[in-house]
């Protein structure tokens, strides 16, 4: 197939000096071998710099993430500053992860800002996107900027972008900000040619500061020093972690760490694991397999930007289990608002959240716990945002999506998994001292709030084609909501792009009370809740679902879990999600 003249367009315009010799080469190398598919993909639109930033493959071309696509989205956001911040020094800090390419990208960013006149604060190596947030704030940025792209694999970046509060942008400022980086519509606008006396190198003295902090999180130090032993397996996924999480459970007191030797090292080819997600069992397995060896009492693992945590136990039989994301939400949510409770360190105007498609355990340990609960919509930048509007009215303890993404404290506006490591095992460590596992802790807060069982599909729709078939099925849904999935009646329709939130039993409807998100949930009369969301980062649409089973006593809690399984697959056996 020979190339759409539109593409021969842009492939030219990448052909001359503008673009440096090394991506020319590139491009000249797929002409010659007739890869024009590949071309096609690279050319055919630009990188979309979206509510959160960038993310794509990296490589020569307009929708690829490279020193171009990466140049004009700073530039953009430089300009944007520049406005948004008349008459005064503008501050911004920036960090990468282990990806490949990520510290030149780092320095290329760094570079533009200085050129635009921006005071830089640079992590001198690889750092966690939680310590950035903290650095921000710390610093006293305008802005800040993180180059990863999370647990996405090996072949992908990104470029998350935060404002002066640590957190990432939201409405106005993200929209502004795409508008912004949509009107540099040529490379010759970037100013790439760095001002090195305005990029300042940081380092291990904003990584004391933010250990310090995570260190005051600890709430039950006296049951950390009886098991101070405690044996943690901790894998970093050849990512940022291995800079923070082993000095947090230092500092907490813990001082038998086993760190996953072939996973310590930084590398953004991610050796071992095919794809660098602690929500993944094939990513976990090394550290399973070491935990076993050692018969340890934790597994603890984080994504490449350490903003993840994934969290392995030990059942009843001895036999290692991966919690998943709502599971170790709701163990955290549950020991720290027991502890703290417990030590008389709740206060009326405390407050935790969780999002629209996290188990709504949640809420439940907060009722019990006389604690206020919100909702926010997907994403942790709405549970920043909100952190951001209550401060000085009320104080936020904790929060946490499905995910694998927890934030406690509000030091950090963004999750956190340095901080979530350090109290997940100060968590097993007071089971222990009591005689108990957190599997046993798992189904005990089940058979006290009654069992949740939550699961996702994900389906990926490549291409543009791809995006029109998510969009129908978005459209079909809304059009021709089901009456009854897997035998329950629906009862209630929440159409969260709408903002309206239709009970179908009664004919009443309400606001949701949200901004504007495409995303549709469908509440059975079981109180089972399927929700249906396409990625805003990736070519996927996702359906989450939620049941929930009755458990009268711990003993039971396998048997229960079963039949919630079974209850799922049955929901998406009816909706026929394949």
């Amino acid at each position: 197939m020979a190339l759409a003249p539109d593409i021969q367009q842009k492939v030219n315009a990448w052909l001359t000096p503008a673009y440096d010799a090394d991506t020319q080469a590139a491009i000249r190398a797929q002409l010659d071998a007739g890869q024009d598919e590949a071309l096609t993909d690279a050319f055919y639109r630009t990188l979309e710099f979206g509510t959160g930033g960038l993310r794509g493959v990296m490589g020569p071309g307009s929708n690829r993430m490279n020193r171009y696509t990466l140049g004009m989205a700073t530039q953009g956001l430089c300009n944007y500053l520049l406005m948004s911040f008349p008459n005064q020094e503008v501050k911004v800090a920036i960090a990468h992860d282990s990806r490949n390419n990520s510290p030149e990208f780092a320095r290329i960013a760094a570079g533009i800002f200085s050129a635009n006149g921006i005071t830089v604060y640079l992590f001198d190596s690889l750092r966690p996107t939680p310590e950035l947030s903290f650095a921000i704030r710390q610093l006293g940025c305008q802005s800040g900027c993180v180059i990863t792209a999370s647990h996405n694999p090996k072949e992908y970046n990104g470029y998350k972008v935060y404002w002066n509060d640590g957190a990432q942008v939201v409405s106005p400022h993200d929209k502004n900000i795409i508008e912004e980086v949509n009107k540099i519509t040529d490379i010759s606008a970037v100013k790439f040619t760095a001002v090195d006396t305005l990029i300042h190198l940081i380092g291990h003295d904003v990584d004391d500061q933010y250990l310090t902090e995570v260190q005051k999180l600890s709430v039950d130090p006296a049951a950390i020093k009886q098991q101070h032993d405690l044996k943690i397996v901790y894998t970093p996924l050849h990512g940022s972690g291995i800079t923070l999480v082993p000095g947090a459970l230092q500092r907490f007191g813990f001082d038998n760490v086993h760190i996953v030797q072939a996973q310590a090292t930084p590398d953004g080819n991610f050796p071992t694991v095919q794809s660098p997600n602690p929500e993944e069992k094939s990513a976990m397995q090394m550290a399973l397999d070491l935990a076993k060896d050692l018969d340890a009492d934790i597994v603890l693992a984080t994504d490449p930007d350490a903003d993840r945590v994934g969290l392995g136990v030990k059942n009843d039989k001895g036999e290692w289990v991966l919690l998943n994301g709502n599971q170790t939400a709701a163990l955290l949510t549950n020991y720290l608002l027991g502890a703290r409770h417990r030590a008389n360190k709740l206060a009326p105007n405390d407050f935790m959240v969780y999002t629209i498609v996290t188990s709504d355990i949640l809420g439940d340990i907060a009722r019990h716990y006389q604690v206020k609960s919100y909702n926010t919509l997907t994403g942790f930048k709405y549970i920043a945002g909100l952190i951001r509007d209550l401060a000085g009215q009320e104080n936020y303890l904790c929060g946490g999506e499905e995910s694998y993404g927890y934030l406690i404290g509000d030091f950090v506006r963004d999750k956190d998994a340095v901080s979530a490591c350090a109290l997940a095992a100060e968590m097993a460590a007071v089971a222990k001292g009591q005689g108990r596992t957190l599997y046993e802790e798992l189904a005990q807060m089940y058979a006290q709030f009654g069992l949740y069982q939550e699961d996702l599909i994900s389906l990926t729709k490549k291409g543009q084609r791809g995006a029109e078939e998510i969009q129908e099925m978005m459209a079909g849904l809304r059009q021709s909501p089901p009456a009854t999935i897997a035998g329950q009646p629906v009862v209630e329709i929440r159409d969260y792009q709408t903002g309206q939130i239709r009970d179908l039993r009664t004919g009443l409807t309400t606001e949701t009370g949200m901004e504007s998100s495409n995303v549709l949930q469908f509440i059975l009369e079981d109180g089972s809740k399927i929700s249906a969301r396409p990625s805003g980062t990736e070519p996927k649409i996702k359906f989450y679902f939620s049941v929930r089973q009755p458990l009268k006593s711990a003993v039971d809690f396998e048997l229960a879990q079963r039949l919630a399984k079974e209850k799922i697959q049955a929901i998406i056996d009816d909706m026929k999600l394949k």
